[in-house]
């Protein structure tokens, strides 16, 4: 029977089953999504209370549907493919919650770029070792495959432009979706649907996971905050007399400028702030030296991943809650010149150079440190070919070991930025000496998973503790003076263990502080401790090698006791403020942006100790020293 010889009757029977068919489908694949999604505010039970919201978390599940359905002709098909996808997008999303206890973030889906630059290996090592989500994952696209040859088609194959006005159609309305088109910012309306912009977590069990990306790509991925250099002016005002004042400090000694070597330590911290801990010693270097010098709780603006994110502000001095678009700032940068500590160093006459035991691609620091101005970058293919592992990673001995190897005893003064790997998760690998792992104190409460993950971290961070006074010791044998700073750049994502025991000081453990220190190792000082955060390190760190003519550094740290504890991890409480810590940190946003344009300088007082620093300080190329930054591997 031809279409124009269908009767009426039934080609109208037809359109009702048909229609009928994609109501069910589409009001399942809602039903569906808040089921996957979890979230109490997209449960399928709030489908009458709130429709909205359940429609919004499933729009882009349902327009992709119905592109594969235009494409195909095939409803099942389309619309279990579609699913397919989402149910990926979920399981990503537990992973990134197990380990991290955040959700994702449109920020995170910069990685795929990482996935063959190291990101493969390192990501890999988080899929779950159950069979059971590849099972899954093989059924649906068994599903799949057979839906595509035996399913009937819907409609005709020709329909003379109606396909391909429906299919481009629905690819735009999906494509300006995606792109963050303003005007879906109506629909996906923060007070419309629930969004606290302070915490992603809320905002996703409220709202939905894919709504939550939605909100967070529409109302902030396009947000550049403006600078106020009026504000800017009227704080560097108001601290000029300080700034001043350290800028004129005399070097404690006038002789040679000291070498500096700073290690991050992966996910280092002192296990005391854990309940069931606080009197342990499982740190006894950190310790030791900590009695010799300067140490604290250190803020950092990440939790249990996102290394780069307290490496940036430790490189830069530039704290990341002044820069909402930055959430992985070494894939974002778009400068070939970051000011920064590395700038300031190099103006002073020191080879700069970096060592990290892992792939240099991973996390696009090849080219980001060229940009903050290392001179080399010692990655893991110059190490020895026997380098020493340890589980997973290549161990902290080995890093101690390429450091002795770099430093030089006569020449320019250098600074060294390693970057260990060996305590970095996940912790369900086994170490090399797993009776050591097996010893590891565990308090009651913490079993099954939970206590071996624990375990594994506690071996490994130990390590850490070793090489950090192993490395102490042999700095003090040098002839030539050496500064040692040490810090852990976040917590460890042990969740599980987390909320079993709780922490001393009663807050939760995104809100957790880790620990610095900074060292003279061949000269003790009376102990100094102070709250920090990782943006003010580097100030500290000029300051404690006697260069004091970067009025920016300077400034970090007159405003240190007002600004270091609202440094805290994506999804923490944030910490009140009252007026006037609201006004300087409001004022230091605009400071922080100029500075990264390099528009600060001009505001700033200036430093006659050396001309030469306040130019590269502030960002702008060294004409002898800029022609050889390349970052060779």
């Amino acid at each position: 029977m031809t279409p124009s010889s269908t009767p009426p009757t039934y080609r109208s029977h037809q359109f009702m089953r048909h229609a009928a068919l994609l109501l069910a489908l589409n009001l399942a694949f809602v039903l569906l999504t808040g089921w996957i999604d979890g979230g109490e505010g997209v449960s399928p039970d709030q489908l009458f209370t709130q429709p909205l919201f359940l429609l919004a978390n499933a729009l882009p599940g349902l327009l992709l549907a119905s592109l594969f359905l235009v494409v195909s002709r095939r409803p099942l098909l389309s619309y279990g493919l579609a699913f397919l996808l989402q149910a990926l997008l979920y399981g990503i999303n537990a992973l990134k919650l197990k380990q991290l206890s955040t959700p994702l973030m449109p920020a995170d889906f910069r990685m795929v770029g990482q996935l063959r630059k190291g990101g493969m290996h390192l990501l890999g090592s988080y899929l779950p070792a159950t069979p059971w989500p590849y099972l899954a994952l093989v059924v649906g696209l068994a599903l799949v495959a057979l839906a595509w040859r035996l399913e009937p088609t819907l409609f005709r194959r020709r329909t003379h432009g109606k396909r391909l006005l429906a299919g481009t159609t629905v690819l735009l309305v999906l494509g300006s979706l995606l792109g963050g088109m303003p005007a879906w910012a109506r629909f996906y309306d923060g007070e419309t649907l629930w969004m606290e912009p302070w915490s992603a977590s809320s905002t996703a069990q409220h709202s939905g996971l894919v709504s939550s990306l939605l909100m967070f790509h529409l109302h902030y991925g396009q947000e550049r905050k403006k600078a106020d250099p009026n504000a800017a002016m009227q704080l560097i005002g108001q601290a000029d007399d300080a700034l001043r004042q350290r800028m004129q400090t005399p070097r404690d000694d006038p002789g040679a400028m000291p070498d500096i070597v700073v290690i991050q330590s992966e996910s280092f911290f002192d296990p005391t702030i854990m309940k069931g801990y606080e009197h342990s010693d499982l740190t006894p270097n950190l310790r030791r030296l900590a009695s010799q010098g300067s140490s604290g709780p250190l803020h950092v603006p990440t939790f249990g991943g996102g290394t780069i994110r307290t490496e940036f502000e430790v490189l830069t001095g530039l704290s990341l809650r002044y820069f909402d678009d930055l959430q992985f700032p070494y894939l974002q940068l778009n400068t070939k010149v970051v000011p920064g500590m590395v700038r300031t160093l190099r103006a002073h006459g020191y080879e700069t150079v970096a060592i990290h035991g892992n792939n240099p691609a991973f996390w696009n620091r090849n080219t980001a440190f060229k940009a903050i101005g290392f001179d080399r970058f010692v990655s893991q293919s110059a190490f020895p070919k026997n380098a020493d592992m340890d589980g997973q990673y290549m161990a902290d001995r080995a890093m101690t070991d390429e450091i002795m190897a770099q430093l030089k005893d006569a020449g320019s003064p250098q600074f060294l930025f390693a970057i260990s790997i060996e305590a970095h998760g996940p912790y369900d690998v086994n170490p090399a000496d797993a009776a050591a792992r097996d010893a590891m104190p565990v308090p009651d409460g913490v079993a099954g998973e939970d206590k071996r993950e624990l375990q594994n971290y506690l071996y490994h961070m130990q390590h850490a503790d070793e090489e950090l006074g192993r490395l102490a010791e042999l700095l003090a044998k040098r002839d030539r003076p050496t500064l040692l700073l040490f810090y852990g750049d976040h917590l460890p994502a042990l969740a599980g263990t987390y909320e079993t025991l709780g922490f001393v000081d009663g807050k939760d453990m995104l809100s957790q502080a880790g620990t610095w220190l900074l060292v003279d190792p061949r000269n003790g000082t009376a102990p100094v401790r102070e709250d920090l955060a990782s943006w003010m390190l580097p100030g500290k760190l000029l300051e404690r090698a006697g260069i004091h003519d970067d009025a920016y550094f300077a400034l970090t740290q007159v405003l240190a006791p007002q600004l270091a504890s609202l440094t805290r991890a994506p999804g923490a409480p944030p910490q009140v403020e009252d007026n006037v810590e609201q006004h300087t940190d409001e004022a230091m946003a605009s400071v922080a942006l100029l500075r990264m344009k390099g528009k600060l300088d001009r505001l700033l007082p200036r430093s006659n100790a050396s001309p030469a620093a306040g130019s590269l300080a502030n960002g702008e190329s060294h004409p002898a020293t800029d022609v050889a930054a390349g970052v060779p591997q």
